[in-house]
């Protein structure tokens, strides 16, 4: 059985591998503004709670056009919606730029800006997925979401360095600048693809009379609703992240356990990152395998585990604010967080797999919308949980319990859905 990441959608398809190019690169650009505009908004305001406020700018409009921005993706040819939205994203990347040059200095017109970037986001995201299964081969899915999430996570881990980086070396117009021009390249990707219009089974355009805006949107969450093993890819997830996602308590562990402050903190999301990007790497025996329920449980189930082994091992060093930092404990947490990102990164890919496997084409646009809604809001109310767990028995319990719960909690569901246990790839029954 092969080891390594299995890189044969990129040698089959050319317009996949000029997208898994395009996307990469640009996905970049992207993270490094994440950076950058939270550094301008603290150097205007000196204020980590305005900082803070970006988060909600981007959220909201994220999850409130998510739903309509896949019906939008099922109702138009894909590479037009995203070549769209791509180019409104770069028209907002050239503004942030602009702005910079010109030292505008306003930090509301940086939170408009994000929040329409969010909302083009909230486009674009559906229709770039939808577009990846009508450009390989079925059973090349799972090596195909391997190579897309890869290449996310390096863009997660190299993306925020590299901003910061430049805003230290060259300030924010040039590190804006830079983003604008690594984005041609997802523009060039899209343009460069066949026309995609949605298909029903029978290889026909689907009837979209009748069923425009909202009522869309309510089809494809009835479609959702009656279709188990689909269904059950987005209710694992929140089970995860709800109960288990681990961040929100880096910061605290920086100060009260581990020492090092926010360096602390920076290596144990970057052991989390790296982590789902040795998954990847290492991916090449997983992709083959049909019973893709049984991955994704079990991949939860030990991301679940890995939180749990984290949190014992704050318990284990204690509350008592240390001066130097404890490199023994850091390092053997460091190692669980990239257990749990590995386990994170294989059930998203085996979740895509299943999305889009078992989704007839012309629904994927708007499932895809869902899949945004959740990837987008459960992490956050994760944070809610687990900081609020925190507060009344310390983050190191917090997460001994957060990792315990979502195990017992998974185990529960699936044992009412059996089925998706037995989901074979072969055959994918929604």
């Amino acid at each position: 059985m092969a080891l390594l990441l299995d890189l044969t959608p990129l040698r089959a398809s050319p317009p996949f591998r000029r997208l898994v190019i395009g996307l990469g690169v640009s996905n970049l650009g992207s993270q490094l503004t994440v950076v950058a505009v939270g550094l301008q908004v603290y150097a205007i305001t000196g204020s980590t709670l305005s900082v803070g406020v970006l988060g909600i700018c981007a959220l909201v409009p994220l999850v409130l056009l998510g739903l309509y921005g896949g019906a939008l993706v099922d109702a138009h040819d894909r590479r037009r919606v995203a070549l769209a939205s791509s180019l409104g994203l770069w028209v907002v990347t050239m503004a942030l730029a602009l702005q910079a040059w010109l030292h505008v200095d306003s930090v509301l017109l940086l939170y408009a800006l994000v929040a329409v970037q969010s909302a083009g986001f909230a486009i674009n995201n559906p229709a770039r997925t939808s577009i990846i299964p009508r450009l390989v081969e079925p059973r090349l899915l799972p090596a195909a979401n391997v190579l897309t999430t890869i290449e996310t996570n390096v863009a997660l881990t190299v993306g925020p360095l590299l901003g910061a980086v430049l805003v230290a070396v060259w300030d924010f117009g040039p590190a804006y600048t830079v983003d604008a021009v690594l984005f041609t390249f997802a523009l060039w990707a899209l343009w460069r693809l066949p026309d995609l219009p949605p298909l029903t089974a029978d290889g026909t355009a689907p009837d979209r009379s009748g069923r425009r805006g909202l009522a869309s949107i309510v089809e494809g969450l009835h479609y959702l609703a009656t279709r188990p093993n689909v269904r059950m890819t987005f209710v694992v997830d929140l089970i995860a992240m709800v109960f288990a996602m681990p961040r929100v308590l880096f910061p605290a562990v920086g100060v009260l356990f581990l020492g090092g402050g926010a360096t602390t903190t920076g290596l144990l999301s970057a052991a989390y990152a790296v982590g789902a990007v040795l998954a990847g790497v290492f991916s090449g025996g997983l992709v083959a395998l049909r019973r893709q329920g049984q991955v994704i449980t079990g991949a939860i189930l030990a991301f679940g585990a890995s939180v749990a082994a984290f949190g014992a091992v704050l318990v284990v060093v204690g509350r008592h604010q240390p001066g130097p930092v404890l490199v023994g404990a850091l390092v053997v947490a460091m190692v669980f967080l990239a257990l749990a990102g590995g386990s994170d990164s294989v059930s998203s890919v085996f979740r895509q797999t299943i999305l889009q496997s078992a989704t007839p084409d012309h629904m994927r646009g708007r499932l895809q919308g869902v899949f945004i809604v959740v990837v987008a809001g459960g992490p956050r109310l994760g944070d809610l949980v687990l900081g609020a767990e925190s507060s009344w028995v310390g983050e190191g319990w917090a997460a001994v319990l957060g990792g315990l719960t979502c195990m017992v909690v998974l185990a529960l569901v699936v044992s009412r859905e059996r089925n998706f246990l037995r989901y074979d790839a072969l055959h994918p029954t929604p």
